[in-house]
């Protein structure tokens, strides 16, 4: 496969070893491999129970995997950062999710791309609209900060 891009939300709201969720995500974005942008620093109120706030960021890379390998590499991210399976909106070392993917859609198991609920979340369009306010929407061919302006004004 020749290199595609990929759009990647990073998330934290408990501090880790590499200190608070600020920290945790500047350690994951400096560890991603073929990053060729990255978003500011944002902090947002949780979903859910939980009552940390959040740590989020995005970032882009390049890359020759396949969406699911890209899955699997940040799945084992989370994983050394402390990420354990458990309370589905609870506190979070590090999260990280494919947004997008140069390549369009992608469905197979445990993966969707585009990311089903980023259209929604300001958390995820606004770090991603500072570094590719450009980049397409596959499925409603609106630019990220088309998007992210619907989510302001909306």
């Amino acid at each position: 496969m020749t290199a595609a891009s990929y759009a990647i939300a990073l998330g934290s709201n408990r501090a880790t070893r590499y200190g608070t969720p600020r920290a945790t995500l500047r350690a994951a974005m400096a560890m991603l491999e073929g990053v060729t942008a990255v978003s500011p620093i944002i902090d947002s109120a949780p979903l859910g129970p939980s009552v940390r706030r959040f740590a989020n960021a995005a970032v882009l890379i390049e890359s020759a995997l396949s969406p699911p390998e890209m899955l699997d590499r940040l799945k084992a991210m989370e994983r050394h950062f402390g990420r354990r399976r458990g309370q589905r909106w609870g506190t979070r070392p590090l999260d990280l999710d494919i947004i997008l993917w140069s390549e369009g859609c992608w469905e197979g198991r445990g993966l969707v791309i585009p990311h089903p609920a980023f259209r929604e979340r300001r958390f995820v369009l606004d770090p991603l609209n500072a570094i590719a306010p450009a980049w397409r929407d596959p499925i409603t061919h609106r630019t990220i900060k088309q998007l992210a302006n619907r989510r302001r004004h909306g």
